[in-house]
């Protein structure tokens, strides 16, 4: 579906080069490729001879996040844009109605998926054949799954009662043939590190559904603006990718048991998750209807936004930077440390501050009519942040090759969650799914640190520990930010909702930067973010100070 929600909170590593220019940048490189750096881990491990030979990857790596970065700011501006303009010009009702049916193709599409990409990036040398096996694969699949998903739209309008679901899933159909015709060789940029054609290809895609879903809902305020701008993205993508990487695929099967033996536990893990992840989606537009699942879907994306678009970037190339050094134990478990205690220090306060400031927030820039998504944006947006304290379990584990351990963990959290999602609908309604979803989320959270102590032997009190400046510094934040919530004059009015939300981003940036220098300086400065900034900050000033 067009992204009905996404605004850049905060940016992951690579936006501070972009924000503060080639010396943050060179500060940053520092990090990653000299004594201390993100592959290195910070113990010092890259002696001359090795330095040499890992500079080359941790340039591109820099170079790769800031380009993923730059297009996050792009991309999910026109998603802020797209979110607000929609919201106003449709009704809930028809968020829940492309929801649920988005809801069924995710789950269709993933029991398929062949992890094509992922076997591609994990091969020493791809060759043609390779890519032509993958296209081969892939097209044949979105064919037949398309035709499968069409064959399905009347008996789905017939089993939840919504007779316009049938049209949306045939049209939603065709999104899977296109889907399966993209260049197989586009996942070889990422494997490369080279990201300008990425920037492209997700700039194109989003402009031109961005204006499709746009134009069509304020003529005709119809939800088929969600799903013709989910088609026109999906067409630009399969076009721009054979502009910007030519290639010209021929129809073969073979490599087929080599992409499988790679795959298998990966695809298992990825229905699993996506059940994991959509199940409550069916359950709520079965039981409570279109409006409550539009209500719900479109408050679950705003509260995921914050913590999802502050960590894409990152998570998107540390996949492959995990690989390069995957075989140097030490090594590992100190790049993860460092690395997640980043993701978390800027995850954190994006979450939980938009989960404070949801009242205004969502007033401001939804409207009246969207209030109900206020529990659901403060509930879901902590639980998220909190989430990211082992979410980078998911690339770890894919770069040891440990995919059945993932399979196993996702079977687990399905088997927990869909009883308790259960439970807190037939307790407590729409609230009850919300409140389910917390406690399961924490419980994630918890299991994917279980992981990484058996991916690579950091305890989970040690992996706490690494984050406790950012966690003590979010109570803080929240605390204040709250504080002074409760004493603003409740309005209706756009202008002074903009500028209270304006003075609580200012004052809870205030507090979380000041707690969190705070306690760096108490505790005598240890490696960390902070320890990034300040260089970065000491670089800056020394630019604008005058000779």
């Amino acid at each position: 579906m067009c992204d009905h929600a996404g605004v850049l909170i905060a940016a992951s590593i690579s936006s501070i080069g972009v924000r503060f220019g080639s010396g943050a940048r060179r500060s940053f490189q520092h990090w990653y490729e000299g004594e201390g750096s993100l592959l290195d881990g910070g113990l010092g491990l890259n002696a001359h001879g090795h330095r040499n030979a890992m500079t080359n990857i941790t340039g591109r790596l820099v170079k790769g996040s800031m380009w993923l970065s730059l297009s996050r700011v792009i991309v999910n501006g026109l998603a802020t844009l797209s979110t607000f303009v929609l919201a106003w010009y449709l009704a809930p009702s028809d968020f829940g109605l492309v929801a649920l049916a988005t809801t069924m193709l995710l789950i269709v599409d993933t029991v398929t998926q062949l992890s094509l990409s992922e076997a591609l990036i994990r091969h020493s040398a791809p060759d043609r054949s390779h890519f032509s096996a993958a296209w081969t694969l892939n097209a044949t699949r979105g064919l037949l799954l398309g035709l499968l998903f069409a064959a399905c739209a009347y008996p789905a309008s017939v089993l939840f009662e919504e007779p316009r679901l049938s049209g949306v899933m045939l049209a939603l159909g065709l999104s899977i043939v296109l889907g399966g015709l993209t260049n197989p060789r586009r996942i070889m940029l990422q494997r490369d590190l080279i990201f300008w054609q990425e920037f492209v290809l997700a700039v194109s895609q989003k402009l031109t559904g961005f204006v499709a879903a746009v134009a069509i809902a304020m003529i005709y305020h119809s939800y088929w603006a969600l799903v013709i701008g989910t088609l026109v993205s999906q067409a630009t993508n399969v076009i721009v990718s054979y502009l910007v990487l030519p290639f010209r695929p021929s129809i073969t099967f073979r490599h087929m048991k080599e992409f499988f033996s790679f795959s298998a536990w990966l695809t298992a893990g990825q229905i699993v998750n996506t059940l994991n992840w959509r199940f409550d989606y069916l359950l709520v537009g079965k039981m409570l209807g279109g409006t409550s699942l539009g209500y719900y879907s479109v408050g679950s994306n705003l509260a995921m936004m914050p913590t999802r678009e502050a960590t894409a970037p990152l998570t998107q190339t540390i996949y492959p930077g995990f690989s390069s050094i995957r075989d140097d134990p030490a090594r590992l478990a100190a790049a993860y440390q460092r690395v997640q205690a980043l993701v978390a220090a800027v995850a954190l306060p994006a979450g939980i501050g938009v989960a404070v400031v949801a009242d205004p927030l969502v007033r401001l820039t939804l409207g009246e009519k969207w209030v109900p998504i206020i529990f659901i944006v403060q509930s879901l947006a902590s639980v998220f942040a909190l989430q990211t304290l082992g979410s980078l379990v998911q690339p770890l584990g894919m770069a040891k090759g440990e995919t059945r351990l993932l399979f196993i963990r996702d079977a687990q959290m399905l088997c927990v969650r869909v009883p308790v999602m259960i439970a807190g609908l037939l307790l407590g309604g729409l609230q009850g799914v919300v409140i389910g979803r917390v406690f399961t989320g924490l419980f994630s959270a918890f299991v994917n640190m279980i992981l990484v102590k058996r991916f690579i032997g950091v305890t989970v009190l040690k992996q706490l520990s690494a984050n406790v400046r950012a966690l003590a510094s979010i109570v803080v934040m929240a605390a204040g930010v709250s504080l002074a919530l409760s004493h603003m004059v409740q309005t209706d009015d756009k202008f002074a909702l903009a500028t209270q939300l304006a003075a609580l981003a200012g004052l809870g940036a205030f507090l979380y930067c000041g707690t969190s220098f705070l306690l760096w300086t108490l505790m005598k400065r240890p490696a960390g973010p902070e320890t990034e900034v300040w260089q970065i900050l000491g670089k800056v000033l020394a630019k604008v100070r005058p000779a």
